[in-house]
């Protein structure tokens, strides 16, 4: 039996008004129902095999919990075979059957799909690439520069705040995206490797606008991050954080990018991050064929007289 057809049979046996009492009813019950499905357990923990009917009664609470859940649905107009499918892609996003590599990071069949692959080469962001990040003190002011074989990219950063956070190496974050996502404008505009081939993309997905939003990403995983000891030994980000994050880029070609990359993408961004603020400054590491970011050592160290 599929969804529907139950949810059309069960509502054949709905007893309760079609006003808003009528939707509380359900609503109780499935509270009702959960606690007997509790108690049951309960009961299972306290006499063991003794309870002989457990795998009964527990059929029948989810059949009744089934019931409510169905009634819920109708009463507010839902198709619960939508719901459901809503849930499962929900829920594949969050968690999808990706395999893991040698690095621990997620991938999928598509892995090496990137969004600018069908560009030239002087308009993709690089495959591999390392970049360093020194700080350099004048005065009070502390700010970093960023370079790549030896020449500065992009402007020296501040953390442009009251406080010593360690922002002005945010653009780690950028670097985590363009590794982990394939997607990263402001990295490309460092980077110079903007699309120009396609004047549409170049303006829609490399321009302005683009960076406007995944600054506000960066800033808003930021908030959440600094309320998180900045992710230390966190595994998992808050679900509504990373769909906040999905819908600042809905309609951006990184909209196909899961619930789960992005968190990969984040967290490690964060771990390069806080090493490269420990040691204030140092070599990162880019590999996108990899969809890795990795911290090769401080300033002056072994990784950076090589690279």
């Amino acid at each position: 039996m599929d969804f529907r057809t139950y949810q059309n049979e069960s509502l054949r046996t709905d007893q309760t008004p079609d006003d808003e009492k009528g939707k509380l009813v359900p609503l109780l019950g499935l509270a009702g129902e959960v606690g007997t499905l509790l108690s049951e357990y309960k009961k299972l923990l306290r006499d063991g095999s003794a309870h002989e009917r457990f795998d009964e009664q527990v059929a029948e609470e989810l059949g009744d919990l089934l019931w409510y859940i169905a009634n819920v649905a109708s009463k507010f107009d839902l198709d619960l075979e939508q719901v459901a499918k809503g849930n499962l892609e929900k829920t594949r996003g969050r968690w999808p059957e990706y395999a893991l590599d040698d690095h621990g990071t997620l991938f999928d069949s598509d892995r090496s799909r990137l969004f600018d692959d069908d560009f030239p080469p002087d308009q993709q962001i690089p495959r591999q690439f390392t970049i360093q990040f020194k700080e350099q003190c004048e005065g009070d002011s502390v700010r970093v520069i960023i370079s790549r074989d030896d020449r500065q990219i992009g402007d020296e950063l501040t953390d442009n705040a009251y406080e010593d956070d360690g922002y002005r190496f945010h653009d780690v974050f950028h670097f985590s995206y363009a590794a982990m996502l394939g997607w990263s404008p402001i990295a490309r505009k460092l980077l110079k490797v903007k699309r120009k081939a396609d004047e549409q993309i170049d303006e829609v997905e490399d321009g302005a606008r683009a960076r406007i939003i995944e600054e506000l990403i960066s800033q808003l995983a930021y908030t959440y991050a600094r309320e998180h000891k900045y992710l230390e030994g966190v595994g998992s980000l808050d679900y509504h954080l990373l769909k906040t994050i999905q819908s600042l880029v809905a309609d951006r070609e990184v909209k196909s990018r899961s619930l789960a990359e992005w968190e990969q993408a984040i967290l490690a961004g964060y771990k390069v991050w806080r090493q490269v603020r420990e040691h204030r400054g140092g070599t990162v590491e880019v590999d996108l064929p990899e969809r890795r970011i990795a911290f090769l050592g401080p300033p002056g160290g072994e990784a950076d007289i090589r690279t």
